[in-house]
């Protein structure tokens, strides 16, 4: 079914009529000006993240669920980095004529499997043309106590550096997916090249032969066996609200925190600068999983740096006061990799070595030239 067939209030209506609201503090949902909710009790947070196709996703290796999936993950996992509760979410699309109901469909089972996981509700947002492809931009609505609300400027002198997972799988996955498309497409454009020449030369015989082969190019799987780990990470992206969760159990309340998705480098020196502080990293504490090492390996390309640079894990980075150790090492999937010093000490990684290197804020930078 085509787009224009329902409207932009019909699609809306399809979109969202089988999944009412559940939370209490959701008022009014779709159908009005506004969402209307309600919060006597806390702080509301608020985060809005926008992805471009080209930019951000490529639909050559994402589909539509995943894509609609990742989209609510990565708005979700906002709300977790300053400790709260996501609660509403506003959903807006621009999309070009190449869409179809179904497609956005697609999108909106992946977002709504999601926001099912956490329990958010989606209550609202908008629809407009695009000429240049896909654009998703979300606004996701949480809430928290005055009390529990970290932030990034919290740390201080001799806490401890955590992150959750494990760093640099996503960047791989996406290193793997760019590499199998830079293959299929070459393929395909070696083939075309030959077409054009055997049209030309009237060999229809080479021709029938070569349109054959044009048609297996197209349809070719590349194998991914023992890799799928790196491509879930890269495609099926999670918050981390169990870590969360985890932590309240434990009585732990970190002094700072924010998620990684821009590179551990890049978000470790915001939480530095915003806080005033220096830091020490250490290389052989940073996690990194098998599959990631393997594929770096493969690439010739430095496992660590891409731990640090790398982006889009959704881990959560935060500091604790060191009085907390003993707790914090009992925390099933979390990993200390280091502290934090004064300010004039500098933020340095130590390598495996025991060498000490300036560490830089190397990480996905989306305004960089």
């Amino acid at each position: 079914m085509n787009i224009s067939e329902l409207g932009e209030f019909g699609l809306i209506d399809r979109l969202t009529k089988p999944f009412p609201p559940t939370q209490p503090s959701t008022l009014k949902g779709v159908g009005d000006d506004c969402a209307v909710l309600h919060y006597p009790d806390g702080e509301v947070l608020v985060t809005t993240d926008m992805l471009m196709e080209g930019v951000h996703f490529d639909l050559t290796y994402i589909d539509l669920e995943h894509l609609g999936y990742k989209s609510a993950m990565v708005n979700i996992s906002d709300i977790f980095a300053m400790n709260g509760t996501p609660r509403q979410m506003t959903v807006s699309l621009a999309l070009s004529k190449r869409f179809t109901v179904e497609d956005i469909e697609l999108f909106y089972s992946g977002l709504h499997r999601a926001c099912k996981k956490w329990g958010v509700d989606v209550v609202g947002g908008d629809t407009t043309s695009s000429f240049t492809g896909m654009a998703v931009s979300i606004t996701c609505i949480g809430e928290a106590r005055s009390s529990d609300i970290v932030y990034r400027n919290g740390a201080h002198d001799t806490d401890l550096i955590c992150v959750s997972g494990d760093l640099g799988a996503a960047y791989m996955g996406l290193q793997l997916l760019e590499r199998e498309k830079s293959v299929y497409y070459s393929q395909i454009d070696e083939i075309q090249k030959k077409i054009a020449l055997a049209k030309a030369a009237g060999d229809e015989q080479h021709l029938s032969v070569l349109n054959s082969q044009l048609s297996a190019a197209r349809d070719f799987q590349p194998d991914f066996a023992g890799k799928e780990y790196l491509l879930q990470r890269q495609l099926q992206t999670e918050a981390r609200g169990d870590i969360i969760a985890k932590l309240r159990e434990a009585g732990i309340r970190p002094t700072s925190m924010m998620d990684v998705s821009d590179g551990l480098s890049s978000e470790l020196m915001h939480i530095c600068t915003q806080s005033g502080v220096g830091c020490r990293i250490y290389e052989k504490q940073i996690p990194i999983d098998y599959q990631t090492a393997v594929m770096a390996e493969e690439m010739n390309m430095n496992v660590t740096t891409c731990a640090l640079n790398g982006g889009e894990d959704y881990e959560l980075l935060f500091t604790v006061p060191i009085g907390d150790h003993e707790k914090i090492t009992s925390v099933e999937g979390i990993h200390l990799i280091g502290h934090i010093t004064r300010k004039e000490l500098g933020c340095l990684l130590v390598t495996r070595d025991g060498q000490e290197f300036e560490l830089r804020a190397q990480g996905w930078n989306p305004l960089k030239g």
